[in-house]
């Protein structure tokens, strides 16, 4: 609600691409969002007060009186979004962007410490298209597609999952956040069903179709 709040200065149809965050204590603290999306509405208005949300933005995709500006280069939505949101302060704020090689670097190792898990870097001329952007994370840890072939806990709410690496070891991953138990859950089957044993004293079973994860770095 304070982002929505918040959002009620911009002009009306205006569309950006952005991220809820919540700082804390300098760093970003994804598990404080966690708290304040699961929450019950008297909940997440207590939280709303102990953890303020910030809503960092890098794109803006309909402008107010332009319309969908997702075809015009990147450079130039650049503009019109800090024309939008530049005077607007906190919680809304255009990202930092520069054009300069060696500060985007000091960004990438300086902010690492704040949990940032990376920079984008994007063509000045580039478009917005939907599903395949023109642009290149870079991140501090890169990410890769496993097979899971079990689970450790209940299969309604696994703790953890058992994935298969490149090299044929089969290795646990570290414990699921609620979301991602509750996502996992919706593929994997009843315990007594195929199982293989225990692992950490919880019955390891298999999931009816493959199911792949890419963990979020930070």
């Amino acid at each position: 609600m304070d982002l929505a709040v918040a959002g009620m200065r911009l002009p009306a149809g205006t569309v950006l691409d952005g991220e809820a965050v919540i700082w804390r204590d300098g760093r970003l603290d994804f598990g404080a969002v966690q708290a304040r999306a699961n929450s019950s509405i008297p909940r997440a208005r207590a939280l709303a007060e102990q953890l303020l949300a910030s809503y960092p933005v890098w794109d803006v995709l309909v402008h107010p009186q332009l319309g969908n500006v997702r075809g015009r280069p990147y450079s130039e939505r650049r503009q019109l979004l800090l024309d939008l949101v530049g005077d607007l302060g906190p919680p809304i704020q255009a990202v930092p962007a520069t054009d300069d090689y060696e500060t985007a670097m000091v960004w990438y190792e300086a902010l690492q410490a704040q949990e940032v898990e990376g920079i984008v870097a994007k063509r000045a001329g580039g478009t917005y298209r939907g599903g395949t952007r023109e642009w290149r994370k870079i991140r501090h840890a890169e990410t890769e597609d496993l097979a899971a072939v079990g689970y450790t806990g209940a299969r309604s709410r696994p703790r953890a999952l058992a994935v298969r690496r490149p090299d044929g070891a089969v290795a646990l991953s570290q414990r699921l956040t609620s979301p991602l138990a509750a996502a996992a859950a919706h593929y994997l089957q009843p315990a007594g069903a195929g199982s293989r044993g225990r692992t950490h004293g919880s019955r390891l079973a298999l999931p009816r179709t493959p199911l792949y994860v890419s963990p979020k770095p930070v």
